[in-house]
């Protein structure tokens, strides 16, 4: 049995695809991240983070044309499908987050927004340094490490949004800017919960091939 997870067909472009957009998130993240600390030319800079976007939707796209096209994948389908989505679902959260601080016409990021916006980092960087482990099985059983850590800056970001809501609600602010931090502060929350989402599927690989 080949130590490399791939069939003859050449399927180890499903992992190049998965690399690609891994490091496509980090890029939007760090993105992101410079927005909640230099919080200037917002428009462009959001315009920026949606021309990643697409790229990730590109990304998606030759994925499931790929899933289409080959008799048997690397990975099981659903193993596939479900890394692509998430790894998606990540970036349009991150674009989500950016594009709001923008449409809501925020004064400027609060420690909450910056300190979410330092656990997306986190997450993004974890998923690059991990993705490539799914290449080989004699690497799969290392992703336990990817897979305690995002649960761990998921619970992070959970305690950070309960406590940027105590804070949003229980001192004076402007009401839009309330209305709108708590809906931010959400999107950013969510990008975690589906970084969680990769985790749940890396457990699950370790367990049919480590």
């Amino acid at each position: 049995m080949q130590n490399v997870l791939r069939t003859k067909q050449g399927n180890d472009d499903f992992f190049s695809r998965f690399e690609s957009a891994a490091d496509n998130n980090l890029q939007a993240a760090r993105m992101l991240y410079d927005l909640c600390y230099n919080f200037t030319d917002v428009q462009d800079r959001v315009a920026r983070i949606h021309d990643l976007e697409h790229r990730g939707d590109d990304v998606s796209h030759g994925v499931y044309e790929a899933l289409n096209q080959v008799f048997m994948p690397p990975l099981d389908r659903e193993d596939i499908i479900m890394i692509t989505r998430s790894l998606d679902d990540v970036m349009d959260f991150i674009h989500s987050s950016a594009d709001a601080m923008y449409v809501y016409h925020v004064s400027g990021p609060t420690t909450t927004a910056q300190e979410l916006a330092r656990v997306i980092i986190s997450c993004t960087e974890e998923m690059v340094r991990s993705i490539p482990k799914l290449r080989h099985r004699r690497t799969i059983a290392e992703l336990q490490d990817t897979v305690i850590e995002l649960n761990r800056l998921e619970n992070e970001a959970d305690e950070l949004l309960r406590a940027g809501l105590i804070e949003l609600f229980h001192q004076p602010h402007d009401p839009t800017e309330r209305l709108a931090w708590s809906k931010i502060y959400e999107m950013m929350e969510e990008v975690t919960d589906k970084s969680e989402d990769i985790a749940d599927v890396l457990r699950g690989l370790i367990i049919k091939h480590a």
